[in-house]
Parts: structure tokens; sequence; C-alpha cells
């Protein structure tokens, strides 16, 4: 599993979107289209923004062979400050040429979750191929990307949720209770059924976790972000303060301007 470790957070994006540009570009030189399961967070908004705003890298992305999906969504409207969908169309999606069509936004202003997450769950099913073409195994996404929460929880899968020991469902309506919140997310099966997974984690805050997460010791609690382990590629790309609590032992890839 490829650790990647820049020495910023601005390295970090622009080595994400080089990432990000990779995969898309080969899975449709491949398929022809590419399905991406974009994140919410402050990680994933300066992936967006150097996407948008690199002309190296964004001139080479194949915008309109692209399906963009989301991981995850809160139950609130789409203008909501706190909407997923409203962070990646304002710092990407209205900054790049992709059609509304190719948008396939989670519909959470609708008063009941239950009913999005399988309105969603349906709209995946119809429009991402199933893994080796065989309708009885999870629709395969070409690129999911995660972030990391300081609880260990990924997309809006997290600790002691019911929606982390679910085996069919591949999107559902998750209680949060600390948050008194319900979440529309992506669940395992989904997740792992993905050709590539990328996690994208910065700042020092998140050190601990990404220790716990990625070299648990025997008093660690099973993280939700440890469940996710992909029959495609799992890559972790982390800034250097992220990355500050790995043992020594932990093998690490730099990545930086010279190595793009």
């Amino acid at each position: 599993m490829p650790i990647h470790v820049a020495d910023s957070a601005d390295d970090l994006s622009l080595a994400a979107a080089h990432e990000f540009a990779r995969i898309t570009t080969s899975a449709v030189q491949l398929r022809g289209r590419c399905f991406v399961a974009l994140s919410g967070g402050s990680t994933p908004r300066g992936l967006h923004q150097a996407l948008a705003r690199t002309e190296a890298i964004t001139a080479h992305v194949p915008w309109s062979a692209i399906e963009f999906f989301w991981s995850d969504e809160r139950h609130v409207p789409p203008d909501h400050a706190d909407s997923n969908y409203k962070m990646a169309y304002d710092t990407l999606l209205s900054k790049v040429p992709v059609a509304p069509a190719q948008v396939h936004r989670v519909r959470a202003e609708e008063a009941d979750a239950a009913i999005v997450a399988r309105d969603y769950e349906r709209e995946i099913l119809a429009i991402v191929p199933h893994q080796d073409t065989a309708p009885d195994t999870a629709p395969r996404f070409d690129l999911i990307l995660l972030g990391l929460g300081a609880d260990g929880h990924t997309a809006s899968l997290f600790p002691a949720t019911a929606a982390l020991h679910e085996q069919t469902r591949l999107c559902v309506d998750n209680w949060v209770p600390h948050l008194s919140a319900h979440r529309i997310t992506m669940t395992l099966p989904l997740l792992n059924a993905a050709r590539a997974v990328c996690f994208l984690v910065s700042g020092a805050e998140k050190a601990g976790i990404v220790r716990g997460v990625l070299r648990p010791t025997s008093s660690d609690p099973e993280y939700p972000a440890r469940l996710v382990q992909p029959s495609g590629e799992l890559t972790w790309m982390l800034d250097r303060d992220a990355a500050s609590a790995l043992p020594p032992s932990v093998k690490l890839q730099r990545t930086g301007p010279a190595e793009r």
C-alpha cells in the first residue's frame, strides 16, 4: 500500500491533482468513461482548487468522460453551507468543462434520509458498471476519494454506527448519535469494490489518527477507515504534518515538485 508524503498541504493538493489526472485518463483510455466519487472536507477542497487552477493538469483531464458522484453527503439542501455537493461545485465543478448530466448529486434536500439513500443507490446501479460486467457484484468506481476524521471515520462511516455492518446495501442512511444527524453514505461493499481508493489527509491534528489507522497497536479500536480494503489500488496521500507520528519503520514515498 503506497503512502505518499508531501512537504506541505499545497504540495499534497498538487500531487493529488496529478494522481486524479492519471487515474481518470487511464480509465477513459481503457473503458471510454470514468466514474469518480468525491469527498467533502478541507483537504479535498485543496485538491479541487489545484485541479481548477493548474492549467498544466486540468488541460489533460478528460472532463467530458467523467461521471461524478459523492461518497457521502450531509442531510441538507444543495445550497447549504455544509453540503459536500456545494463545496465541490463551488471549488471545482463550476470551473471545469463538466455538463450537468455528468454530475450525480445526492438529493439530500428530501425529508426522508432513508429514501434519499435508496434513490442514490438506484442511480449508482443504473449508471456505474458492475464489476467484471457481472450483475450480482457491486458497481466498480474507477476512483473514490476519501478523507479521515479525528475519530477514524471515513465517508460517513462513523465508529459504532449501523452502516459499518451493512453487507448488501450500497448506500444507506446512517444515524450518527453524537452529531444528532442523518448522513447518507456509501457502504463498505461499494467502497471496497473500487478500482482505486485514495485517502487524502493533511494537518498535524490528524497525525495521531493516521498512525492509529495505518500502524495500529493492540489497544487501538477498529477504526472505520481501516475497513476500507478495496479489491483495486489503495493509496494514502499525506502532508508532512499528518505523517509526523508514523514510526520510522513505515516506508514513505516522498512526493513533491521534483517527483512530479
